[in-house]
């Protein structure tokens, strides 16, 4: 398959488009090194969960040594640590993410979850502390973000390798609130209205069938675009990604069994907005945008990622919006199933 092809169109039954953007693929770089985590975690470096913590990224690695000890990198990728204490019971597949600071959950804490059973354990944020914050969830836990935007109450979302969507409160009270019959690694907010989904609605990804489906905050579930063969993970471009300036802005990958990846925020100026979903089997990245001129969902390849893509990807950061925005002001943060805090402001439109 060549670059900016597309592979598949979807919207409401609608016939196939050509894509709306085009550009050269995206260059991936390392960020962590393999070696540097062989080193710290005895001979593993089975790069699988990957999120951002705020003043850190905190990591983890499949079966093998060390395998539920997290690990912790500065922000440029380096300096790397053991970060809390190894997590009892867990193994596998290990998923990582870090609260955004909104909704009653602490800042920046980090929380983890493993495919061999349904409990999220808490970390805090300088991995002080730790221990189970959510138990009773169907299924091993798969993916875990939380909403920025309000739809789904700014509460955490947790996806089990039974298909089961749960959000899970402050207090760490599960409740379910969809089922897709299926594994469903990806998870993500869209930044703006996607289609026919309104703005913050959540979007799961399904690696056995190539689904990327929408779930309401009532729990109406909808296959959104189909075609995506092996399906990963889902995250959303944020509308002003790179607007801090920061080095650190950019699409980060679990570059299984190697190393963690990294894509610079400049590279995804095209594509803001739109999902980006990595494929595990084929190791494609495409980007799915939606065009309001034909009504069609479009996916187009715009790169391919070095190794297997793994739990963690993420770009950083989501838009999250601030909960009480000033008159006439959006107070925009960058964040993610994983991301970057830094605020912009617009000025006033029209002279008084």
């Amino acid at each position: 398959m060549r670059f900016h092809q597309t592979v598949a169109a979807v919207a409401l039954g609608a016939a196939l488009a050509m894509p709306a953007y085009a550009g050269p693929p995206l260059v991936f770089n390392p960020f962590v090194s393999g070696a540097s985590l062989s080193t710290l975690l005895a001979g593993n470096n089975d790069t699988i969960g990957f999120a951002y913590a705020g003043d850190k990224f905190v990591g983890s690695v499949y079966f093998g040594p060390n395998n539920s000890q997290l690990y912790s990198s500065n922000l440029t990728g380096t300096g790397l640590a053991l970060f809390g204490t190894p997590i009892a019971g867990f193994s596998g597949e290990i998923y990582v993410s870090a609260s955004l600071g909104i909704g009653g959950y602490g800042p920046r804490d980090v929380y983890a979850g493993s495919e061999a059973g349904g409990t999220v354990v808490r970390v805090a944020h300088d991995g002080s502390s730790q221990g189970v914050f959510a138990s009773g969830l169907t299924g091993g836990v798969r993916s875990i973000a939380f909403d920025p935007y309000g739809l789904y109450g700014n509460q955490m979302v947790v996806a089990t390798q039974a298909g089961n969507i749960y959000t899970v409160s402050n207090t760490g009270a599960a409740t379910l609130l969809a089922s897709v019959g299926e594994d469903a690694e990806g998870l993500s907010f869209a930044p703006q209205t996607f289609g026919t989904y309104a703005k913050g609605t959540l979007f799961v990804a399904s690696e056995g069938s190539g689904i990327l489906r929408a779930i309401t905050p009532g729990g109406t579930v909808t296959n959104a675009v189909t075609g995506l063969p092996g399906a990963e993970m889902v995250s959303f471009v944020p509308l002003n990604l790179g607007a801090s300036g920061s080095l650190v802005e950019g699409f980060y990958a679990a570059a299984f069994p190697n190393d963690i990846q990294k894509a610079d925020a400049s590279q995804f100026a095209p594509y803001l907005g739109d999902a980006v979903v990595t494929s595990e089997t084929g190791h494609q990245v495409w980007q799915v945008h939606f065009n309001s001129g034909t009504g069609l969902f479009e996916v187009t390849q715009i790169g391919t990622f070095p190794a297997q893509p793994e739990d963690g990807i993420f770009v950083t950061a989501d838009i999250i919006q601030n909960p009480v925005p000033e008159p006439e002001t959006y107070a925009l943060m960058l964040a993610g199933l994983g991301a970057l805090g830094w605020f912009t402001r617009r000025r006033k439109a029209a002279a008084r």
